[in-house]
């Protein structure tokens, strides 16, 4: 089969809720994001085959497939598609996935794959909300199917990640523990400038704005939790955030005829599911299965990047793989960083992608929990 290489990987600074990104139209974000990368690769822009990209809560400014009004934004030939996917918070890494199946298929060449989301314009659970308008509680409680399997259990990211805090006894403190390494290793590699290659300035947004400087142990434990005797906190949680995010990817045609110098080699690409109710444990089980497809074991991964949805997903994957926790997102996560849904897939890449060539690593792997107890898994080789 073909392989797919990854040519380069941007991001806008990732905005916090009602900060400098609040008021951007999702379409000029991702356009932003597009332009910066086609100028920055300089590739012919109708050379491109496709553009793939994430996002949740496809409604207002984000419906109408936002991939092909994003494309069109940026004032790029419109003869070039685009395609808005949903597996939820791994949209665009599953956007990456399907590029380089294009790629590695021989049907196309060049597929730009990425995401976006202004959480702050459309709130999350938008979709759901709206969909009651029309007399739907919700996506699954109306399905007789679902309702014979899975009952009126509650379908819920904070139920789950308080389940899995109980069944992997994490304590509360154990998690701000957690929570607070995130926030510092985020504010120490903003500060040595090791997001700079991936970041595109948006206006005046120039750096990240979820990292939190003056956090400490006391302030999170004065929070309160989400319901009485529960464990999970804000602290503990992503952030709600706005941001665009893109990759790169060509064929080894492509590399030739464009005059294009590959960062990294697409090495594995798979997704797995779990329990629904769980949810946010996919990514132990995606990744066991991966490794063994790859022939890899998880000592010969340098970099793993997994979405810090909550602090116990990490926390219990770190311990069900026997990862070594200084590999694991090694300049923060999501708690610091912070989550714009559809983006944060390749804005997980453009991260792991450059701390592979800050240190030298040769394979990195990313996963990332999922709605509907799912979970991608992409393993990379650095090449540059």
């Amino acid at each position: 089969m073909a392989e797919a290489f990854i040519i380069d990987a941007a991001r806008t600074p990732v905005g916090r809720r009602r900060g400098g990104l609040s008021t951007a139209h999702p379409a000029d974000l991702g356009a932003h994001i597009l332009k910066a990368l086609v100028g920055r690769t300089g590739i012919d822009p109708a050379a491109v085959d496709d553009v793939i990209f994430g996002c949740l809560d496809t409604v207002g400014p984000q419906a109408g497939d936002i991939a092909r009004t994003c494309w069109l934004a940026a004032g790029l030939p419109d003869d070039v598609p685009g395609v808005t996917i949903d597996r939820q918070c791994g949209s665009s890494q599953q956007a990456l996935h399907f590029a380089a199946q294009a790629v590695m298929s021989g049907t196309d060449d060049l597929v730009i794959a990425g995401g976006v989301q202004n959480m702050s314009l459309i709130p999350i659970g938008s979709s759901w909300r709206w969909g009651k308008e029309l007399g739907i509680a919700d996506p699954f409680s109306s399905s007789a199917g679902w309702k014979a399997r899975y009952g009126d259990a509650e379908v819920s990211q904070f139920r789950a990640a308080e389940r899995i805090a109980e069944r992997w006894e994490l304590s509360r403190e154990a998690m701000e523990a957690f929570a607070l390494e995130s926030h510092r290793r985020a504010v120490r590699a903003g500060d040595e400038g090791r997001f700079a290659k991936e970041i595109v300035p948006y206006g005046e947004v120039v750096a990240d704005e979820g990292p939190r400087r003056d956090t400490t142990a006391e302030k999170m434990a004065k929070l309160e939790p989400l319901w009485p005797g529960a464990r999970i906190t804000a602290a503990v949680s992503s952030q709600i955030s706005d941001g665009a995010s893109a990759v790169l990817v060509a064929s080894e045609k492509a590399v030739k005829e464009h005059g294009l110098k590959p960062r990294a080699r697409v090495v594995h690409l798979s997704v797995r599911g779990d329990d629904p109710i769980w949810m946010l444990t996919a990514p132990i089980r995606a990744t066991k299965r991966a490794l063994q497809r790859a022939g890899l074991r998880l000592e010969d991964i340098d970099v793993v990047e997994i979405n810090e949805a909550f602090a116990p997903v990490v926390m219990a994957w770190t311990r069900e793989l026997g990862a070594d926790p200084a590999k694991v997102n090694p300049n923060g996560g999501a708690i610091a960083l912070g989550h714009p849904l559809g983006a944060t897939g390749t804005r997980l890449m453009a991260t792991l992608l450059n701390e592979l060539e800050r240190t030298e690593g040769k394979l990195g792997l990313q996963t990332m929990c999922e709605g509907g107890g799912q979970a991608n898994v992409t393993v990379i080789e650095r090449l540059a």
